[in-house]
């Protein structure tokens, strides 16, 4: 994709003022043809739309960052705010949150208000029908109006964007691999369709680590989870086929408690029958009984670097200006869903 441009930048193309390029590209009588002709066609290719108010926030900063996360209930959202909140508070930013319930549309319009000079930049995660659709112009249009943005956790490799994502695939092969060494060769997948981007890495760690161990993959082992149906009533089939796992890698800690109760429902004890170890560690992992081995992927950590990212894009003067893509290591909290005895092989 090409790089954003401003005016500022076709200015410095053709050795004239912003002033000068202005009236260019607005046919002005005042311009020469010739000139008119070169800005226009410079300005064409690079996909230059025009942006008033944007253009009047580069000289008045409304010192108001916005942030657009997928659900508001979800332990692991609520820690990266707690990040970016504290972070930009101590720079004298104060923090607007928005909310798309996962919905495509109400993404859109959420950056459509943030965007009609309300904040200096927007941090996002991208909802889940956004992604199913595969819908990203509202994100290209911002970037072209000349509009910081930082993704988080769930990105898209299409956008040319500064980006903050856990290790996905690093943390999901520590939880495999460590249900491997505790014995565990029959591992069952939770996971979601594959068109969410931290669902599809995280499988491709735990197919990683069965390749690691040689152990082969089972398909009638994973699971995608469908949100829009009841979830217990699809983790069922981990029961109903005859092949009862002995090891479980849920992608989410949500997951990971429901399969946890099912489970329990068919008769089988965690973990002495089923060892479960979930992504996220959130307050659910902690207090679920029993209580839930799982990934740590550092929310708060992950809203300061978003931030970190983003002041640096709002503050920079570089005409074309190098994204940054940071990755946050996970870690694994062993609680009592896997078995104790095998602590000594961490």
């Amino acid at each position: 994709m090409k790089q954003r441009i401003t005016l500022k930048n076709i200015a410095k193309e053709f050795g004239v003022s912003i002033s000068t390029v202005s009236k260019a590209l607005k046919n002005s009588h005042e311009i020469s043809a010739e000139l008119k002709d070169r800005i226009q066609a410079f300005a064409r290719y690079y996909h230059y739309k025009p942006n008033n108010l944007a253009l009047n926030l580069r000289n008045q900063k409304t010192k108001t960052i916005g942030v657009i996360i997928p659900e508001i209930v979800h332990h692991f959202f609520t820690t990266v705010i707690t990040g970016i909140e504290k972070l930009a508070n101590d720079m004298g930013y104060n923090v607007m949150i928005c909310l798309s319930n996962e919905s495509y549309e109400k993404e859109v319009l959420n950056l459509e208000m943030l965007a009609n000079g309300v904040v200096d930049g927007i941090i996002v995660s991208v909802a889940k029908e956004t992604e199913e659709k595969a819908a990203y112009d509202h994100f290209n249009e911002l970037i072209m109006n000349g509009m910081p943005l930082v993704m988080f956790d769930r990105v898209v490799d299409e956008i040319n964007c500064n980006k903050v994502i856990a290790d996905d695939i690093g943390g999901s092969f520590l939880a495999t691999d460590q249900l491997i060494k505790n014995g565990c060769t029959n591992i069952a997948l939770i996971t979601t369709p594959d068109y969410v981007t931290v669902g599809h890495e995280r499988k491709e760690g735990y197919l990683k680590a069965l390749k690691a161990n040689k152990l082969k993959v089972n398909k009638d082992l994973i699971i995608k989870i469908d949100d829009k149906h009841n979830i217990e009533d699809q983790l069922q089939r981990l029961f109903l086929n005859g092949n009862i796992p002995d090891g479980i890698f849920a992608v989410n800690e949500i997951y990971a408690a429901t399969v946890m109760r099912v489970a329990l429902e068919f008769g089988y004890h965690i973990p002495d029958d089923i060892e479960v170890i979930g992504f996220t560690d959130s307050l659910i992992s902690e207090f679920t009984t029993p209580s839930i081995t799982s990934v740590s992927q550092h929310g708060r950590s992950m809203g300061q670097k978003a931030l970190e990212l983003l002041m640096d894009e709002i503050d920079s003067e570089e005409t074309v200006y190098q994204y940054k893509t940071a990755l946050i290591q996970t870690d694994l909290k062993i609680r009592n869903s896997t078995k104790k005895a095998k602590l000594q092989d961490l």
